[in-house]
């Protein structure tokens, strides 16, 4: 009945015409078969018991069945039309309302559902529960029919209507039987078919894994295994339809037969006549379609109802938090940021806090990094920052406003999140940068250049309006990060949060967009997850998380000081950046002796791991992504490189035993 509700207030119309059609189509049906019985009554008995032939009697009957019938193809073909548009704009519209449901919900409850889960949710599920609106007009309709055959049938003959009258009861107990055994099937096979979509996500997103492992075998095992449980559960759906539908076609013609043998005994009797006994029974062989629509959408019904329900689940779920009508000055320049007790556990954790009372203050125009080993809360905080969950205590204020107390899209508008996993679409670069608004080619080439993404993107073949590709799978990973932020820039953001962002890019471009960020004007308050020294030495002033609180701050110099804590962390930062560099080297050594003719430059290529793009135009940005440095163009550079690591880590040991 939801759905029902939900198609008659979302197409009124269309539905009523689509009805008006069914409807149509009964009546004439109805009439179709009173035709036949007044013609056998009056036109061909009184011919035969005469003895003469066909008059003009015939031709006027003739002539009634024909109009009838072309008023039922009217009717047929109103009602197949119609219902048709109902089904599929109510599903674009369900549709519409689950992705935006999907916006508007909150982090915690994405990361309870799977993203196969929510493919099907958006897919398979809204067309379950919608499937049995397509025959339903015409059954709405065909219950005019029902009425009119059985007010005619009673007219007619009562016995021979009362015979005729017990089709609908075991109709409904059939349906009754049918819809508790196989409810609970259709159930199980939705349940799985989410399953097998969310399989079949995790190992297209994994490719790269699967294959560098050597996987392929065990994924296509665990893909089968979810496809095999699929197809059982659909075999033992379709047997439990496979039952019912023989019976259901079965009700009719046993009603004929039982209305024809008593019928031959009423006329034998003089009770009927067999004009009235061939209306009834040919009224019966009509409502055999009817009944078989009824049955379509009963047997729709179990899957329609269990995939309404998870549709509903959706669109019923507790959105994210409510929003206030505070409004921010968005040209006011850099935000102000105040951190006031704030705490953060998760649901799936919720005695686990993450932050335990984390406290600051920010000034307007300061670049702060965040510092603390894995599990300090350091990414937690930068969603908090771009309110993709709220703190389960305390409060974060921009400006002096609580964000829970700003309006919907002013906390997006002042402030950009750019996260450690980069995500492109599959268009241009002018489009992944402007994201859907309108920006001059101008604004998109300042974000870039800031991004130090500029000269990659010119030597691309058509520039901005270069395609990139599906999650830009043709850029290497820095060019992706940096993308990213150029598309955080271009929105001129108050308040602008790097969570990571850079990790694939080298550390010279790494402090080439920092000072970018801080000499350029940019207007924004920066804070920057941190993971490299140079970075860290970079920033104003440097937050060190520990077990979800802030356990120091001051500048870098300061910290390493006077923190032990983050002293040592600090060393182990160096210490990776000098491993990873020894690494790279050991790889190009090994490439070029596997391939001497690859040179120096291809053998780099190859340890770093950047694939070179499809287009041999490309090679120079290729050849410039070397030079701007998402890793070391040359042997020599990554030498260079490592020993700058190297006295990194001896200034800091030398510190370590000045302090001591």
């Amino acid at each position: 009945m939801r759905v029902l509700g939900v198609a008659i207030r979302g197409e009124p119309r269309v539905f009523a015409a689509a009805v008006t059609g069914s409807a149509l189509y009964g009546i004439m049906t109805v009439g179709s078969a009173w035709a036949i019985g007044w013609a056998t009554n009056h036109v061909v008995l009184p011919d035969l018991r005469r003895g003469s032939a066909p008059g003009r009697g015939l031709a006027v009957a003739g002539l009634l069945i024909v109009a009838v019938a072309l008023a039922k193809v009217v009717g047929i073909f109103g009602r197949r039309l119609l219902a048709g548009v109902v089904v599929f704009r109510m599903q674009a519209r369900i549709r519409r309302a689950i992705s935006a449901a999907y916006l508007r919900l909150p982090l915690s409850w994405h990361q309870r559902h799977p993203t196969g889960q929510l493919l099907s949710n958006a897919n398979s599920d809204v067309e379950m529960a919608f499937q049995p609106m397509n025959p339903l007009p015409m059954t709405l309709g065909v219950i005019v029919m029902l009425l009119m055959a059985v007010v005619d049938m009673f007219l007619t003959d009562t016995v021979l209507a009362l015979v005729g009258a017990l089709l609908f009861p075991a109709v409904i107990a059939l349906n009754t039987v049918y819809t508790r055994y196989a409810g609970p099937r259709f159930a199980r096979a939705q349940e799985l078919r989410a399953h097998v979509a969310e399989v079949a996500h995790e190992s297209f997103d994994g490719a790269l894994v699967v294959k560098t492992l050597g996987r392929e075998d065990f994924e296509t095992e665990r893909f089968a295994a979810r496809t095999r449980a699929l197809r059982d559960a659909n075999i033992r759906a379709g047997r439990a339809r496979s039952l019912f539908d023989p019976m259901l076609e079965a009700v009719p013609n046993l009603g004929v037969l039982a209305v024809l043998l008593l019928g031959a005994t009423r006329v034998a009797q003089g009770a009927s006549r067999p004009g009235d006994v061939v209306s009834i029974a040919y009224l019966i062989t009509l409502l055999a379609f009817p009944i078989r629509a009824i049955g379509w959408v009963l047997g729709d019904l179990p899957r329609g109802v269990v995939g309404y329900g998870r549709v509903h689940a959706v669109l019923s779920a507790e959105h994210s938090s409510d929003y206030g009508h505070g409004k921010l000055s968005h040209d006011a320049g850099p935000a102000t940021l105040d951190l006031d007790a704030v705490r953060f556990a998760y649901d799936s954790a919720p005695e686990l806090p993450v932050l335990r009372g984390v406290s600051a203050r920010i000034e307007p125009g300061r670049t702060v990094a965040l510092v603390g080993a894995t599990g300090s809360g350091k990414s937690t905080l930068a969603t908090l920052l771009a309110r993709l969950a709220d703190p389960t205590g305390g409060a974060i204020r921009l400006d002096g406003t609580d964000l829970r107390e700003l309006a919907r899209g002013e906390v997006p508008r002042a402030v950009a999140l750019v996260a450690q996993q980069t995500f492109l679409f599959g268009e241009s670069v002018r489009a992944n940068v402007a994201l859907g608004e309108q920006r001059t080619e101008a604004e998109i080439r300042a974000a870039l250049r800031i991004a130090q993404a500029e000269r990659f993107v010119d030597a691309l073949p058509d520039g901005l309006d270069s395609v990139i590709g599906e999650r830009g799978t043709t850029l290497s990973g820095g060019q992706r990060q940096r993308l990213a932020l150029a598309r955080a820039l271009v929105r001129n953001p108050r308040l602008l949060v790097l969570d990571d962002c850079t990790s694939a890019v080298d550390p010279s471009v790494e402090a080439a967009i920092l000072s970018g960020l801080k000499q350029n004007a940019l207007g924004a308050t920066v804070v920057v997850v941190a993971y490299r020294k140079a970075t860290v030495a970079l920033a104003d002033e440097v937050l060190y998380l520990d077990g979800g609180v802030i356990a120091d701050r001051g500048t870098h110099e300061e910290l390493l000081a006077r923190s032990a804590g983050y002293r040592e962390l600090i060393t182990a930062y160096a210490r990776a950046a000098e491993d990873a560099a020894a690494a790279d080297d050991r790889a190009a050594d090994s490439a070029v002796a596997e391939d001497p003719a690859l040179g120096d430059s291809a053998a780099e290529d190859r340890a770093v791991g950047e694939p070179a793009l499809e287009d041999p135009a490309l090679g120079d940005s290729a050849a410039e992504d070397r030079a701007v440095g998402d890793r070391p163009a040359t042997e020599d550079e990554a030498a260079a490189e490592t020993a700058a690591a190297c006295e990194d880590l001896a200034a800091t040991e030398d510190l370590e035993g000045a302090v001591a």
